[in-house]
């Protein structure tokens, strides 16, 4: 088959089997919106559950769930509300609205405002009517907004475009969680909205998406190593640094290369591969691309995309940004707290001299009267001294007294500090799901002839099709249907693994249906079965077949051991 139509196959393969479909159809669609139907939906769950269980498997890693709507004051301070924005640009001719930096090609991401509007003068085509007239480049925020409460009234808030600032919101339940300890992490899946202004590519930029993070806190004084194995991968430098241009390499050399800046990034740049690789992505077309300078987010101090080429050419999956103290430092000042910290203990001890403010009580006292203790109490715990005296102490209640040098006393005081408190900082690898999923596909899906007709099928790796085997019984007569329930019913016992069934048109039309969605196994129902309780299995990925008793399948099936019947 020719490949330059592939893609048009694969995507009406995935319709027609009720894997990926665009919403709300009937009625015309909506850009950058898709439903997962039966088949695909499962596929995304157990994705999902591998994502999960890939990390929760490191024991200082726990999952958590937060909204989906987002307050306005927490994303001003993380710096959403004034950072998320994309240049947007219209066709003078049909008004069409699109992102600048895709109309004047994928390779300008990195390019300001002035560059993108030079480019966008000098003669780029519309994609909608073939005209070449554009507004000047604007920026505009991604983020849906809402309200919370009566509309007149209500408090402003948005749709999340990331999961990340519910986990850190949620940083002072984890402390106690780990008993005071770092390191550890959280993780969180879920919806995503971001508000593309011209979505394309299918899966690949949606307005509603599936994302998986992971915020892992450190201490960056102790940061957790990397020993990793020695695979060799793609890793494109950052261009401006003396490794630029494309560099095959494990991730351990990179690291001690200073090519990847950070351990801790080193360890979840392999562990982003070991999760890629289990379910199916083509390690061939795997590369991870260090941000530029001009190019990283305003949160990040160093920042990878994971990228993986399918038929829309290399597109990022993953982002591993090292976030450092960024977001926990933004959110204790807007929220006026302190409770976004962590301690460290001092290997030994250190004794310091601390100038101190005392309050007097003897002035105090009789002076402020019902304001006395609370008085004394700020001035007891001031960290920062005042340069001069008087100065202005701010009570509970808004009121401000005056202190003048006859109410406190400045001394010198010896003190042995233990430790001290810091800001942890933040590793994060963040997952974009039906990106992921759109390349699993991609890469599983093969053509082949057979009988001289097309064949195709999906190549998913194990785990990951929406159920572990299919029961067919050859005909719907003579008990083999009653047995094929009752077979599929004792699959679907054993703990984690799925089974249907499928009674509808001829045997050689279900085992085509099967391939074709993915499913690894098929098991064949038929008169032999009634008599001695053997069925035939048939394995997808090259169509030999074998007899088995079915206690011997359902063992296996429990063990994951298929393969080793062949």
């Amino acid at each position: 088959m020719s490949e330059d139509r592939r893609l048009d196959r694969l995507s009406s393969m995935l319709r027609r089997r009720g894997i990926v479909l665009p919403a709300f159809e009937i009625y015309g669609g909506v850009s950058g919106l898709i439903d997962y139907g039966p088949v695909g939906a499962s596929i995304r769950r157990r994705v999902v559950e591998i994502w999960i269980d890939h990390w929760l498997s490191q024991g200082d890693i726990v999952e958590i769930d937060s909204p989906t709507i987002t307050p306005e004051e927490v994303l001003v301070a993380s710096g959403h509300v004034g950072e998320f924005n994309d240049l947007m640009t219209e066709c003078k001719s049909c008004n069409s609205a699109f992102r600048a930096d895709h109309i004047v090609g994928d390779d300008s991401e990195t390019m300001d405002k002035k560059e993108i509007d030079k480019i966008l003068a000098n003669g780029v085509i519309c994609p909608s009517c073939s005209k070449s007239e554009w507004t000047p480049s604007s920026p505009m925020n991604l983020m849906f907004s809402t309200r919370l409460g009566a509309m007149s009234s209500g408090r402003t808030a948005y749709m999340r475009p990331e999961t990340a600032q519910g986990m850190f919101m949620l940083f002072p339940s984890l402390y106690r969680h780990f008993r005071q300890k770092l390191p550890f992490g959280a993780i969180q899946t879920g919806k995503g909205y971001r508000n593309e202004i011209s979505p394309r590519q299918g899966m690949v930029r949606l307005r509603e998406f599936n994302m998986a993070e992971l915020e892992y806190f450190i201490d960056p004084q102790n940061p957790p190593m990397y020993s990793g194995g020695s695979e060799v991968v793609t890793l494109i430098p950052d261009p401006q640094s003396e490794y630029s241009g494309e560099k095959k390499i494990s991730f351990a050399e990179a690291l001690d290369k200073n090519i990847i800046r950070h351990p801790t990034v080193a360890w979840f740049l392999s562990r982003t591969w070991d999760f890629l690789i289990k379910v199916g992505i083509n390690s061939d077309k795997i590369r991870f691309r260090q941000h530029a300078n001009n190019e990283m987010a305003h949160y990040a101090s160093d920042c990878w995309d994971c990228e993986i080429y399918g038929e829309y050419g290399w597109i990022e999956c993953v982002g591993i940004a090292n976030r450092t103290c960024h977001d926990l430092e933004s959110h204790e000042k807007s929220s006026k707290t302190s409770t976004l910290r962590a301690w460290r203990n001092f290997e030994e001890p250190k004794v310091e001299e601390k100038e101190k403010l005392f309050p007097n009580g003897s002035v105090i006292g009789p002076m402020l009267r019902a304001d006395a203790r609370e008085v004394a109490s700020i001035i007891e715990e001031m960290e920062k001294l005042p340069e001069k005296i008087p100065f202005d102490l701010k009570l509970s209640d808004g009121r401000t007294i005056t202190i003048t040098a006859d109410m406190v006393e400045r001394r010198l005081e010896t003190i042995t500090v233990n430790g001290e408190w810091f800001t942890p900082h933040v590793i994060e690898p963040a997952f974009g799901i039906d990106r992921i999923i759109w390349h699993i596909l991609d890469h599983a899906y093969e053509e082949s002839q057979k009988e001289g007709e097309p064949y195709t099928y999906l190549r998913l790796a194990k785990g990951v099709s929406n159920v572990d085997c299919i029961v067919l019984p050859l005909f719907d007569k003579d008990g083999m249907g009653d047995l094929a329930k009752n077979y599929a019913q004792q699959i679907n016992s054993i703990p984690n693994i799925r089974s249907e069934i499928d009674f509808s048109k001829s045997i050689g039309r279900r085992y085509a249906r099967a391939d074709e969605i993915g499913i690894p196994w098929a098991i064949t129902v038929d008169h032999t079965s009634i008599e001695d309780g053997s069925v035939t299995i048939r394995r997808r990925d090259d169509q030999v077949q074998i007899r088995a008793e079915i206690g011997d399948l359902i063992g296996h099936l429990r063990n994951k051991t298929m393969d080793s019947l062949f």
